[in-house]
């Protein structure tokens, strides 16, 4: 029997998940026993609900002649025990594209209303709770989109030389964008402080003049809030026109009110003039920090901000003074309302601040401004290519029984399972999404669900309205008192709903009523205790106890809800089911507990790799492989032969401002390493590893790396590469030749020297010899002279 049941189990689970079904199969199956027949099903409905591959047979006369036989199995399973194919019910999942619309290629011109960055558009999803079901997304950012741009400016006194600056801001923006899209329009707000105490000046003597008695600069225009100046126009002129007009003023506090101004330029829409076919760019430049939501309570403002528009009819910010400053929560979720990427234009002091406000609040990126915003425009391009350079996903009104998981697939085609975002994108690029999306539990009839996927920042977005397959097409056909179940019961879907009082397959026994026959029904196998010593015989159906610890169910009592694996002292988890012994994990979990996550995206390092490439993502945490490795991602590892090479970038972006990470914002997400600039190098600490590499001058730059106690990775590099000049090769070659040369002549000397001393001594000894000599010599010359002119004749 077990062996059958086993073999129905495997088929069924195969047919329904592939031929890889058996890998799965010891989480569906108890020992030949399948989940499904070991639940507590007594209606169709609730055999759906414990797993989506269990399937209820309706026919009437089905098992007929056996006692307790189990209507959910696997389909297969009730095919081959004579359920006829008619009367299984067995919902699945369903996906139907509703609109398809290709996406575009150009974002201007005729068709710039009708511009599509996504596709599909709209589709509809029917799920079976507990089934995962998956769908497809693209996404391009298209070409010559049009451009809006709001220039928000802090007007406080420290910001005076920056204004002066941008006074003709408008016709070199335009010029520059003009190169990246033909339709641009820019507008231009300011904003200082909420004008009461503490945060201005209120004395008398600085009402019309928050600047009297100050030297510097002895005049200046009251406080005020927010200051909507220009409406989104092409008409550059006129912005430089009203940054002419412009004058500073002055607040008491070093905190601005630059976060009441942001939420009023994202929410006034038809005051800013922002366009829906438009990319919206809100460029925010300051040098100081902003004051943040229960800041007011200072002032006595105690009321929240509600998020809405307070415009009045001469532009400024009526309500500055009556409620609170804006919360990051609130100003995030109405910049992704209406579709704004914000810039943060801050000065250097200020980065790191307005870099983690950038982690809260989505579409938000960070440049730094000179002192006296010199560079504006370069950040403005800079912030429109970074903007432009990357796509993310955001999921709107997410039905909390909706489990959703995102894999992207970039530029390079490689699969990331856990992320929603592509960046390093050129415009143009598309890139695609699958989402994974399952439906953990049923809600009440006849509730809607729906949600919306969106890129952050896009006006385009997914509609997904989700239809729950919870229902049994044979419960639209139940009889009520129906002589099937004696007149006193419900005849629903194959099964009898009994009046209370009444009991039995066909509602034939009352309770209380007991034989042996019935007894003996109510036992799993023969010498097992009766409903497993968890329950009462009752009409040949076991009734179980109730327990303190949970649900006790079963055909014999045999199963509960409570006696699952735990983890820490949690049931399952918590991120699981208990059915029968057995923990059924909600999507992105697995385990016998639970308790290991499948999410990946708290293993990808810095730089884009799993684990930085040294270990495997196990349990949504890094178990780092190569030896020496350490760290959340394993991008610790001085001993790693790539180690060098890996922080030789951060050197070459944080000292020179050079190397393939020399962009800004890439430099500092991956490179936070803690860099020593030294004059002399020390190479004998320990564990410290000394790395070296040649310039592209040909100099030699050398740094050690170690890993301090407290976990930090720690850079001692030399201030300046090692720069050793190379001889002259000019030089060189007269050198060896005037040392050939000096040899030579000195070897010539030496042996003339050699021989004039050797004719000298001979000539001296021929000189000092006797006079006999002469004549004889002289003789023997005349002879042998004589004998060679005989020889001639």
């Amino acid at each position: 029997m077990f062996a059958s049941a086993s073999k129905f189990c495997t088929q069924s689970y195969s047919n329904k998940y592939g031929k890889d079904g058996n890998e799965h199969l010891l989480r569906v199956c108890f020992l030949g026993l399948n989940m499904c027949m070991s639940g507590s099903a007594t209606s169709c409905e609730e055999c759906l609900l414990i797993h989506p591959s269990c399937a209820w047979c309706a026919q009437e006369d089905f098992g007929r002649g056996r006692s307790l036989t189990s209507r959910c199995d696997f389909s297969q399973n009730l095919l081959k025990r004579g359920c006829d194919e008619h009367f299984i019910e067995y919902p699945t999942s369903s996906i139907n594209v509703l609109q398809n619309i290709p996406l575009s290629s150009k974002g201007s011109g005729s068709t710039q209303y009708d511009v599509v960055q996504i596709m599909p558009q709209k589709i509809s999803l029917s799920l079976r709770p507990g089934d995962q079901t998956w769908f497809s997304l693209q996404v391009r950012q298209v070409e010559d989109y049009p451009v809006d741009l709001y220039y928000l400016m802090d007007l406080s006194l420290s910001m005076k030389d920056d204004l002066d600056t941008i006074r003709n801001l408008g016709t070199k923006l335009a010029h520059e964008m003009g190169k990246l899209t033909s339709n641009f329009r820019l507008g231009f707000g300011s904003f200082v402080d909420k004008n009461m105490s503490p945060f201005s000046y209120m004395a008398p003597k600085y009402q019309e003049n928050p600047c009297n008695g100050y030297k510097l600069f002895p005049n200046c225009v009251p406080s005020f809030g927010f200051r909507h100046i220009l409406s989104l126009t092409d008409k550059v002129d006129r912005f430089n026109e009203e940054v002419q007009k412009q004058m500073v003023s002055r607040n008491r506090d070093a905190p601005e009110g630059g976060f009441d101004a942001i939420l009023q330029a994202a929410v006034c829409k038809e005051k800013i003039g922002w366009r829906k076919e438009a990319l919206h760019l809100l460029v925010f430049a300051t040098d100081d920090v902003p004051h943040l939501a229960l800041d007011g309570r200072l002032g006595g403002l105690v009321h929240p901000h509600d998020g809405q528009c307070h415009l009045n009819d001469n532009n400024e910010y009526s309500a500055s003074t009556k409620m609170d400053y804006p919360s990051l929560a609130l100003l995030g979720e109405k910049l992704a309302e209406n579709n704004i990427f914000l810039n943060f234009a801050v000065t250097k002091r200020l980065y790191v601040i307005y870099k983690n406000f950038t982690a809260l609040i989505p579409g938000t990126t960070v440049e730094i401004l000179d002192q006296d915003s010199k560079n504006v425009i370069q950040l403005i391009i800079a912030a429109y290519n970074n903007i432009r350079s990357k796509v993310e996903l955001s999921v709107w009104d997410h039905p909390e029984d909706l489990s959703l998981s995102f894999t992207a697939t970039c530029q390079d085609g490689n699969p990331l399972p856990g992320l929603r975002k592509c960046a390093d994108l050129k415009i143009g690029d598309t890139v695609s999404f699958n989402v994974s999306v399952e439906a953990r539990s049923c809600p009440p009839r006849g509730t809607d669900r729906r949600f919306t996927i969106k890129p952050v920042g896009f006006k385009d977005r997914l509609e997904v309205a989700v239809d729950y397959e919870c229902d049994c097409g044979c419960s639209r056909n139940a009889q009520n008192n129906s002589v099937i179940c004696s007149s006193i019961g419900t005849y629903n879907c194959g099964t009898c709903q009994c009046e209370p009082g009444y009991l039995g397959a066909r509602c034939e026994c009352q309770e209380g009523e007991t034989s042996n026959m019935f007894l003996s029904a109510c036992r799993e196998s023969e010498g097992k205790q009766i409903c497993s010593g968890r329950g009462e015989c009752s009409c040949n159906q076991c009734l179980c106890y109730e327990s303190e610890f949970g649900k006790i169910y079963g055909s014999f009592c045999e199963c509960d809800d409570f006696s699952c694996a735990r983890h820490k002292g949690i049931l399952c988890s918590g991120h699981g089911e208990c059915h029968c012994g057995e923990c059924k994990c909600h999507a992105g979990y697995i385990g016998d507990n639970c308790n290991c996550s499948t999410e990946t995206s708290g293993c990808i390092s810095d730089d884009g790799q799993m684990c930085s490439g040294r270990g495997s993502c196990v349990c949504g945490r890094c178990q780092c492989t190569e030896p020496g490795a350490f760290g959340e991602t394993c991008e610790k590892c001085p001993t790693c032969p790539d180690a060098c090479g890996t922080k030789r970038e951060c050197i070459e972006c944080r000292l020179f401002n050079s190397g393939r990470l020399a962009d800004n914002e890439t430099c500092q997400r991956q490179c936070k390493d803690h860099i020593i600039p030294v004059e002399t190098l020390k190479t004998d600490e320990p564990g410290a590893v000394l790395c070296l590499y040649k310039t592209d001058d040909d100099c030699v730059m050398k740094f050690t790396y170690s890993e301090h106690a407290s976990g930090q990775s720690i850079l001692s590099a030399l201030k300046e590469p090692e720069c050793v000049r190379g001889p002259d090769a000019l030089m060189v070659l007269v050198a060896v030749v005037g040392s050939i040369l000096l040899v030579g002549l000195l070897l010539l000397a030496a042996w003339k020297l050699v021989i004039t001393i050797h004719d000298r001594r001979e000539f001296a000894r021929f000189q000092s010899a006797p006079p006999h000599l002469y004549t004889f010599c002289g003789n023997r010359f005349q002879h042998v002279q004589a004998r060679r002119d005989r020889s001639n004749k």
